[in-house]
This record gives structure tokens, sequence and C-alpha cells, in this order.
């Protein structure tokens, strides 16, 4: 029974996530996530007892799935200064690896996808949703880029730069992805990005090594 209950709480998440991507979520109603599911007003609330709860719920999600990623690629979690601390132990192959399936993240798994739409529909119509882009797309990935590069250059005023230079054409190719019939060229267009950059910073991170000796 308790199975089912999760099953038919996933479900009204996962429907009601799609119209929020495709209408807002200013712009969906109980009603329409109803009707969606092909179900009474009354029985969607006896699941939700508003939108916001819904929507509470798809966020709680979404950092689930964010803390899976991180734990399942081993990369460093937690403030900023562990993961500047952390980034010194972290290979390049696992950084480009670990950005790939974030790029492949927000743009093919539905879910995430959705969710990202939804985010980029309504940051101009409302403040969570403003910040909440600012947090999974804009200013949080960028943070933690710099905090990456901080702690790969060991240079924290060299390290935004180059983490805007990082992150700047994976936030456009979000954009390309979408409009693209040709998604693999997008990820093409991703993976030498990812080789020509990394390969740069390595040879200034060789050099720095080779400064300090």
């Amino acid at each position: 029974m308790e199975s089912k209950e999760k099953n038919t709480k996933e479900k009204i998440l996962e429907e009601a996530l799609k119209l929020f991507a495709q209408s807002g979520y200013m712009g969906t109603s109980m009603n329409d996530i109803a009707s969606k599911l092909g179900v009474t007003k009354a029985a969607l609330y006896k699941h939700y007892k508003s939108k916001q709860e819904i929507l509470d719920s798809i966020i709680d999600k979404m950092n689930e799935l964010d803390i899976e990623r991180v734990k399942l690629y081993e990369m460093p979690e937690g403030d900023l200064e562990k993961v500047t601390a952390g980034y010194k132990e972290t290979a390049f192959d696992k950084i480009k690896q670990f950005t790939k399936v974030q790029f492949l993240h927000w743009t093919e798994e539905e879910f995430s996808s959705c969710f990202r739409k939804m985010l980029t529909l309504e940051q101009y119509r409302e403040p969570q949703m403003a910040q909440l882009y600012q947090n999974y797309l804009a200013s949080g990935p960028l943070a933690y880029m710099e905090a990456l590069f901080s702690g790969m250059l060991g240079d924290a005023e060299k390290a935004r730069q180059t983490a805007l230079d990082f992150y700047g054409p994976i936030f456009l190719l979000y954009s390309i992805y979408d409009g693209a019939e040709d998604k693999s060229h997008v990820i093409k267009l991703l993976e030498e990005h990812m080789d020509h950059f990394l390969q740069e910073i390595f040879l200034c991170f060789v050099q720095s090594v080779k400064k300090k000796a």
C-alpha cells in the first residue's frame, strides 16, 4: 500500500512538472494537473495540499538526484571550502566525465530537463523561481566551478575568470541543444570544448607546479 502511494505521488510530480515546463508554474492550476492525471481535484488534494507543496517535493527530488550523482562519481561535496580542497585530489578525466553527466542530466533526463525548462520560463515572473534558476543553472554552478579551479590552480583571483571561461559555453549549449535537430552534434561540441579547455588548464597546472618546485 505504501509503495502504491509512493508511485502515485511520483506520477503526480512527473505530470505536474511536464505542465510547469509547458505552461509555466504560474500558468498551471491544480485543476490542470488533476485533468492531466485523469483524476478529480479532490483526489489530487489527498496527496498534495497545494501546488506549492508539489513544487517543494519536485525540488526535494532534484536535490536527491544531485546528491546521488555527486556520490556516484565521487565528486567533492559540501561547502565551497571543502569543494576547493577536494578538487586538489580530483583527476581531470573525472571532471570531464562529471561535467558531461551533468549536461545530459539537464538535457536528456526528462524530469530534470522539464525542471530546467520550467525555471527558464518562470525566472522573470516569480522571485523563488529566479533564485532557483540561479542556484541550479547560473550562479550556483559558476561558484562550484570557481571552487574547482581555485583548488586546482591555487589562485583565487584567476579561478573566477577560468570558471567563466569554462562554464559560459556550457551554459550557452543548453539553449543550442534545445533548438538543435541533431542533438549528438551539440554533445560533440561540448566534448570538444572540454577537451580543449582542460588541456589548457592542465598545462597551466603543470607550469604552476614547476614554479613552486
